[in-house]
């Protein structure tokens, strides 16, 4: 389960290098279509950035739970984190979308 954590920390990191970058205003990062009908790019990057970060948590978290062993339990606790939280972040990013994009693409 350590190379499983290593793994999740620097895909925490990566998501979250991209969360910070969208929030400041690099809106390029997300692909045109995404963007048609945006009008306020500002808010609509601050919002974005910010729905990213949740789902950058999900792999940071699910790491630390897999460092507590490499037991069954451990392994669906690890897993059925990172499937709640990337589900709740994928949920604030669709609600990103249809507040400022008028739908999800």
């Amino acid at each position: 389960m350590l190379l499983y954590s290593i793994l999740m920390f620097a895909i925490s990191v990566l998501l979250l290098v991209m969360s910070i970058m969208i929030y400041k205003g690099n809106t390029n990062l997300i692909h045109d279509y995404h963007q048609e009908k945006v009008k306020d790019k500002l808010a609509y990057g601050r919002a974005f950035g910010k729905a990213l970060a949740v789902v950058a948590t999900a792999p940071l978290f699910s790491g630390i739970v897999g460092l507590l062993g490499d037991s069954e339990t451990v392994v669906l606790i690890s897993i059925l984190i990172l499937i709640v939280i990337m589900g709740v972040g994928f949920g604030c990013i669709i609600a990103v979308q249809k507040k400022y994009n008028k739908g999800i693409f």
